[in-house]
Protein backbone atom coordinates (compact mmCIF):
# COMPACT_ATOMS: atom_id res chain seq x y z
CA UNK A 1 0.00 0.00 0.00
CA UNK A 2 2.82 2.41 0.82
CA UNK A 3 4.41 1.76 -2.57
CA UNK A 4 1.13 2.26 -4.43
CA UNK A 5 0.33 5.48 -2.58
CA UNK A 6 3.76 6.82 -3.44
CA UNK A 7 3.66 6.07 -7.17
CA UNK A 8 0.00 6.74 -8.09
CA UNK A 9 -1.93 9.74 -6.77
CA UNK A 10 -5.29 8.50 -8.04
CA UNK A 11 -4.83 5.10 -6.46
CA UNK A 12 -3.57 6.85 -3.33
CA UNK A 13 -6.90 8.66 -2.98
CA UNK A 14 -8.83 5.43 -3.53
CA UNK A 15 -6.76 3.64 -0.89
CA UNK A 16 -7.34 6.50 1.55
CA UNK A 17 -11.08 6.33 0.84
CA UNK A 18 -11.40 2.57 1.31
CA UNK A 19 -8.72 1.93 3.92
CA UNK A 20 -7.06 -1.46 4.54
CA UNK A 21 -8.60 -4.44 2.74
CA UNK A 22 -9.11 -7.84 4.35
CA UNK A 23 -9.32 -10.87 2.09
CA UNK A 24 -9.25 -14.63 2.47
CA UNK A 25 -7.11 -17.19 0.67
CA UNK A 26 -8.69 -20.49 -0.37
CA UNK A 27 -6.98 -23.66 0.85
CA UNK A 28 -9.02 -25.91 -1.47
CA UNK A 29 -7.50 -25.60 -4.95
CA UNK A 30 -9.86 -28.07 -6.56
CA UNK A 31 -12.96 -26.62 -4.93
CA UNK A 32 -11.88 -23.10 -5.85
CA UNK A 33 -11.50 -23.97 -9.54
CA UNK A 34 -14.85 -25.76 -9.60
CA UNK A 35 -16.42 -22.62 -8.10
CA UNK A 36 -14.62 -20.54 -10.70
CA UNK A 37 -16.05 -22.68 -13.51
CA UNK A 38 -19.52 -22.34 -11.98
CA UNK A 39 -19.20 -18.55 -11.95
CA UNK A 40 -18.00 -18.08 -15.52
CA UNK A 41 -20.29 -15.72 -17.50
CA UNK A 42 -22.74 -15.45 -14.61
CA UNK A 43 -23.59 -12.65 -12.22
CA UNK A 44 -22.24 -13.08 -8.70
CA UNK A 45 -25.78 -13.52 -7.37
CA UNK A 46 -26.72 -16.32 -9.79
CA UNK A 47 -23.32 -18.02 -9.39
CA UNK A 48 -23.70 -18.03 -5.59
CA UNK A 49 -27.09 -19.76 -5.82
CA UNK A 50 -25.83 -22.46 -8.17
CA UNK A 51 -22.64 -22.97 -6.17
CA UNK A 52 -24.65 -23.42 -2.97
CA UNK A 53 -26.78 -26.08 -4.65
CA UNK A 54 -23.65 -27.90 -5.82
CA UNK A 55 -22.09 -27.71 -2.35
CA UNK A 56 -25.24 -29.16 -0.82
CA UNK A 57 -25.21 -31.95 -3.40
CA UNK A 58 -21.60 -32.67 -2.39
CA UNK A 59 -22.50 -32.90 1.29
CA UNK A 60 -21.36 -29.41 2.19
CA UNK A 61 -17.88 -29.32 0.61
CA UNK A 62 -16.83 -29.61 -3.03
CA UNK A 63 -14.20 -32.33 -3.23
CA UNK A 64 -12.97 -34.55 -6.03
CA UNK A 65 -14.48 -37.63 -4.42
CA UNK A 66 -17.85 -35.95 -4.00
CA UNK A 67 -17.90 -34.77 -7.62
CA UNK A 68 -16.86 -38.21 -8.89
CA UNK A 69 -19.76 -39.77 -7.02
CA UNK A 70 -22.25 -37.51 -8.82
CA UNK A 71 -23.71 -38.22 -12.24
CA UNK A 72 -23.48 -35.65 -15.01
CA UNK A 73 -27.26 -35.25 -14.84
CA UNK A 74 -27.07 -34.48 -11.11
CA UNK A 75 -24.45 -31.77 -11.64
CA UNK A 76 -26.38 -30.39 -14.61
CA UNK A 77 -29.49 -30.34 -12.44
CA UNK A 78 -28.17 -27.65 -10.10
CA UNK A 79 -28.32 -25.19 -12.98
CA UNK A 80 -25.02 -25.75 -14.77
CA UNK A 81 -24.75 -25.97 -18.54
CA UNK A 82 -23.60 -29.25 -20.03
CA UNK A 83 -20.40 -27.55 -21.17
CA UNK A 84 -19.60 -26.54 -17.58
CA UNK A 85 -20.30 -30.10 -16.43
CA UNK A 86 -17.70 -31.14 -19.01
CA UNK A 87 -15.23 -28.55 -17.73
CA UNK A 88 -15.61 -29.85 -14.18
CA UNK A 89 -15.01 -33.40 -15.42
CA UNK A 90 -11.91 -32.23 -17.32
CA UNK A 91 -10.56 -30.57 -14.18
CA UNK A 92 -11.22 -33.69 -12.14
CA UNK A 93 -9.43 -35.89 -14.67
CA UNK A 94 -6.47 -33.49 -14.88
CA UNK A 95 -5.98 -33.60 -11.10
CA UNK A 96 -6.59 -37.33 -10.84
CA UNK A 97 -4.08 -38.19 -13.58
CA UNK A 98 -1.44 -35.77 -12.33
CA UNK A 99 -1.71 -33.50 -15.37
CA UNK A 100 -1.83 -30.71 -12.81
CA UNK A 101 -0.24 -30.91 -9.38
CA UNK A 102 -1.46 -28.22 -7.02
CA UNK A 103 1.26 -29.04 -4.49
CA UNK A 104 3.94 -27.99 -6.98
CA UNK A 105 2.46 -24.57 -7.70
CA UNK A 106 3.84 -22.59 -4.75
CA UNK A 107 7.38 -23.16 -6.05
CA UNK A 108 6.48 -22.28 -9.66
CA UNK A 109 6.49 -18.86 -11.33
CA UNK A 110 3.23 -17.09 -12.14
CA UNK A 111 3.80 -17.72 -15.84
CA UNK A 112 4.41 -21.44 -15.31
CA UNK A 113 1.26 -21.83 -13.21
CA UNK A 114 -0.80 -19.96 -15.82
CA UNK A 115 0.56 -22.17 -18.58
CA UNK A 116 -0.16 -25.33 -16.60
CA UNK A 117 -3.70 -24.42 -15.56
CA UNK A 118 -4.75 -23.29 -19.01
CA UNK A 119 -4.06 -26.76 -20.39
CA UNK A 120 -7.31 -27.78 -18.65
CA UNK A 121 -10.42 -27.42 -20.81
CA UNK A 122 -12.57 -24.63 -19.38
CA UNK A 123 -9.73 -22.87 -17.55
CA UNK A 124 -8.65 -19.76 -19.44
CA UNK A 125 -6.31 -16.92 -18.55
CA UNK A 126 -8.91 -15.17 -16.40
CA UNK A 127 -9.64 -18.27 -14.33
CA UNK A 128 -5.94 -19.05 -13.96
CA UNK A 129 -5.16 -15.49 -12.85
CA UNK A 130 -7.96 -15.64 -10.28
CA UNK A 131 -6.27 -18.79 -8.95
CA UNK A 132 -3.02 -16.84 -8.56
CA UNK A 133 -5.02 -14.14 -6.74
CA UNK A 134 -7.15 -16.24 -4.46
CA UNK A 135 -5.23 -19.44 -3.79
CA UNK A 136 -1.52 -18.67 -4.22
CA UNK A 137 -1.83 -15.03 -3.03
CA UNK A 138 0.64 -13.82 -5.66
CA UNK A 139 1.29 -10.06 -5.28
CA UNK A 140 1.89 -8.98 -8.88
CA UNK A 141 -0.94 -10.25 -11.09
CA UNK A 142 -2.70 -7.92 -13.53
CA UNK A 143 -6.16 -9.20 -14.59
CA UNK A 144 -6.52 -7.32 -17.89
CA UNK A 145 -9.22 -9.82 -18.97
CA UNK A 146 -11.57 -9.05 -16.07
CA UNK A 147 -14.60 -6.83 -16.66
CA UNK A 148 -14.96 -5.72 -13.04
CA UNK A 149 -11.30 -4.74 -12.88
CA UNK A 150 -11.61 -2.80 -16.14
CA UNK A 151 -14.73 -1.05 -14.86
CA UNK A 152 -12.81 0.18 -11.82
CA UNK A 153 -9.79 1.04 -13.94
CA UNK A 154 -11.83 3.10 -16.42
CA UNK A 155 -13.54 4.94 -13.59
CA UNK A 156 -10.34 5.77 -11.71
CA UNK A 157 -8.39 6.95 -14.74
CA UNK A 158 -11.31 8.41 -16.73
CA UNK A 159 -10.53 6.32 -19.80
CA UNK A 160 -12.31 4.06 -22.25
CA UNK A 161 -9.09 2.58 -23.62
CA UNK A 162 -9.22 -0.93 -22.20
CA UNK A 163 -6.68 -2.48 -24.55
CA UNK A 164 -4.32 -4.84 -22.75
CA UNK A 165 -1.33 -2.79 -23.91
CA UNK A 166 -2.74 0.46 -22.51
CA UNK A 167 -3.70 -1.11 -19.18
CA UNK A 168 -0.31 -2.79 -18.79
CA UNK A 169 1.47 0.49 -19.54
CA UNK A 170 -0.56 2.41 -16.93
CA UNK A 171 -0.12 -0.38 -14.38
CA UNK A 172 3.62 -0.67 -14.85
CA UNK A 173 4.24 1.71 -11.95
CA UNK A 174 2.25 -0.56 -9.63
CA UNK A 175 4.88 -3.30 -9.86
CA UNK A 176 5.54 -5.45 -7.89
CA UNK A 177 2.12 -5.06 -6.25
CA UNK A 178 -0.33 -5.06 -9.16
CA UNK A 179 -2.54 -7.59 -7.37
CA UNK A 180 -3.08 -5.18 -4.48
CA UNK A 181 -3.94 -2.34 -6.87
CA UNK A 182 -6.41 -4.61 -8.63
CA UNK A 183 -8.04 -5.59 -5.33
CA UNK A 184 -8.71 -1.91 -4.63
CA UNK A 185 -10.33 -1.46 -8.03
CA UNK A 186 -12.49 -4.53 -7.40
CA UNK A 187 -13.48 -3.13 -4.02
CA UNK A 188 -14.37 0.22 -5.58
CA UNK A 189 -16.81 -1.61 -7.87
CA UNK A 190 -18.21 -3.74 -5.03
CA UNK A 191 -18.81 -0.65 -2.87
CA UNK A 192 -20.61 1.16 -5.67
CA UNK A 193 -18.03 3.94 -5.84
CA UNK A 194 -17.90 3.70 -9.63
CA UNK A 195 -21.53 4.85 -9.88
CA UNK A 196 -20.39 8.44 -9.42
CA UNK A 197 -17.45 10.14 -11.18
CA UNK A 198 -14.03 9.99 -9.56
CA UNK A 199 -12.62 13.40 -8.58
CA UNK A 200 -9.00 13.58 -7.56
CA UNK A 201 -9.23 16.88 -5.72
CA UNK A 202 -12.73 16.65 -4.18
CA UNK A 203 -13.69 14.96 -0.93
Amino acid sequence: MQHLVKVDKRLAKLIATIGPIDYHISDNSYGYLVANIVGQMLSNKVAAVILKRLQELCGGHITMLAIKNLSDDAIHGVGLSKSKVGYIRSLTTAVETGQVDFASYPAMSDEAVLKDLTTIRGIGNWSAKMYLFSVLDRPDVLPVEDKAFLQGYGWLYKTTDFSAAAVRKKAEKWRPYRTIAAKYLYRAVDLGLTKTPFHLFKD
